[in-house]
């Protein structure tokens, strides 16, 4: 009898990357099987860059894969799965954000997302089982375009409640619920 390998948690961080009291950061100190797709060095507003870093990581893990992103690594992952085949078992998708509605004041311009190919947002149906857990008050996006992204996606929406954006300005360090939804998509 064999027993089927546990899956390697991939972290896909946002545009600020390692964020050292994120969930996330937490999350990948945490589990033994985690790996976090590496900060890029430059071109760091560039999606095809930060594309090819999730293609990479993925490229140097064997067995089953579970994809853990937040914010715009939600939409690194969803650019991802539109150009790239691979067997991934589930998806969290934390605090999407709209970028097509203009975000606040220290956040990248539409002009900025458009001309480094971050938009149009991609709807297509995920090729994967996905969660994406959606605050009531984040200021990246609100939670009717966060439906619909869900449902373009084929995705569960889960309602986490008035959490901000799901990070350390939100008051997140630690974000238990994380594990719960991993263990699904497990």
């Amino acid at each position: 009898m064999t027993t089927a390998l546990p899956p390697t948690i991939l972290i896909v961080p946002g545009l600020r990357d390692h964020v050292e009291d994120h969930w996330q950061t937490i999350l990948s100190r945490k589990l033994p099987n985690s790996r976090v797709v590496a900060p890029l060095d430059h071109d760091k507003l560039s999606c095809a860059a930060r594309i090819d870093a999730l293609d990479q990581a993925l490229a140097s893990i064997t067995g089953p894969v579970v994809l853990v992103s937040h914010s715009a690594g939600v939409m690194i992952t969803v650019h991802w799965a539109q150009h790239h085949q691979r067997q991934i078992k589930g998806a969290l998708l934390a605090a999407p954000p709209d970028f097509e509605t203009p975000l606040p004041d220290g956040y990248p311009t539409l002009d900025a997302l458009r001309q480094h190919g971050w938009l149009p947002t991609p709807r297509t149906r995920l090729p994967f089982p996905s969660i994406v857990a959606a605050s009531t008050n984040d200021p990246l996006a609100r939670i009717e375009e966060v439906t619909q992204l869900a449902s373009a996606w084929g995705s569960r929406l889960v309602d986490v409640g008035a959490v901000g954006h799901l990070n350390p300005a939100s008051g997140y360090g630690e974000w238990p619920r994380a594990m719960e939804f991993i263990d699904e998509l497990s």
